[in-house]
């Protein structure tokens, strides 16, 4: 694989990573159980869909093939994405969303934070720009998982039953292959095994404070990096997202 294929990829992990969560966020827009919620998630919303718009524009510009990032958005399908399969899972409740979220949350911080000082300044810049929004992301939703995790009864039971859930899926996070260590190798990106403790000890310290019990199957590799995506989860939301621009391909307004 070359450099600039790597690169690509990797651009995509980040740019679809953060527009199928922005998109399943969206989902909660006008239904969420409270106002202040309802706004808060629409605007993470949007912030993780404005970041899209750097990672995936720069992925086209690097992929030199006269794609743009919305040509990458709204025109590929299911199998050609490559976001991290926790993202992709399906809202449920609101415990369900603000879990989700959280364990995204930290990890993205972290491999933000990291990215500021890659070797590629484009890379640079936008993790710069992107870090800012995402470190309020990460403080709002692990303030939300202790409170209701160590809120009422029924309030901690559905945030346990969100973390068994999803935590088979956080190992794809912090598991390297050839794109991650053609990145590390070019001081781009760091391999995704070297956030692993970090992200941890972050992690269990707030799950220890909702007094929520981490699973024991921690870090299952679910192998959602290598590209053979068959998820009914994702093909389910693309057809909701992609429906406008694949019903009118070259409409304009």
């Amino acid at each position: 694989m070359t450099r600039d294929a790597a690169l690509f990829e990797f651009l995509c992990r980040m740019g679809d990573s953060t527009l199928v969560l922005g998109h399943r966020l969206s989902e909660w827009c006008g239904t969420a159980p409270a106002l202040e919620e309802d706004i808060a998630t629409a605007n993470t919303a949007l912030d993780l869909i404005g970041q899209t718009q750097m990672w995936l524009g720069l992925a086209a510009e690097v992929e030199g093939a006269g794609r743009s990032a919305d040509d990458l958005a709204m025109r590929r399908d299911a199998w050609d994405f490559r976001n991290l399969l926790l993202v992709e899972q399906p809202n449920g409740d609101f415990g369900r969303t603000l879990m989700r979220s959280f364990l995204f949350d930290v990890w993205h911080r972290r491999m933000l934070e990291r990215l500021t000082a890659s070797s590629d300044p484009r890379v640079a810049a936008i993790a710069a720009k992107a870090v800012k929004e995402v470190a309020y992301h990460a403080d709002r939703s692990a303030e939300l998982v202790v409170a209701l995790g160590d809120g009422t009864e029924e309030s901690h039971r559905r945030m346990q039953d969100a973390l068994d859930r999803l935590w088979p899926y956080t190992g794809e996070m912090t598991s390297d292959d050839e794109v991650d260590r053609e990145m590390a190798e070019a001081r781009i990106a760091p391999l995704p095994s070297e956030l692993r403790p970090g992200w941890e000890e972050a992690v269990r310290a707030t799950l220890t404070q909702a007094t929520l019990t981490v699973p024991e199957s921690a870090f299952a590799h679910r192998g959602g990096k290598n590209g053979a995506r068959h998820s009914e989860h994702l093909g389910h939301m693309l057809t909701t997202m992609q429906w406008l621009q694949r019903a009118y391909p070259e409409a304009t307004w």
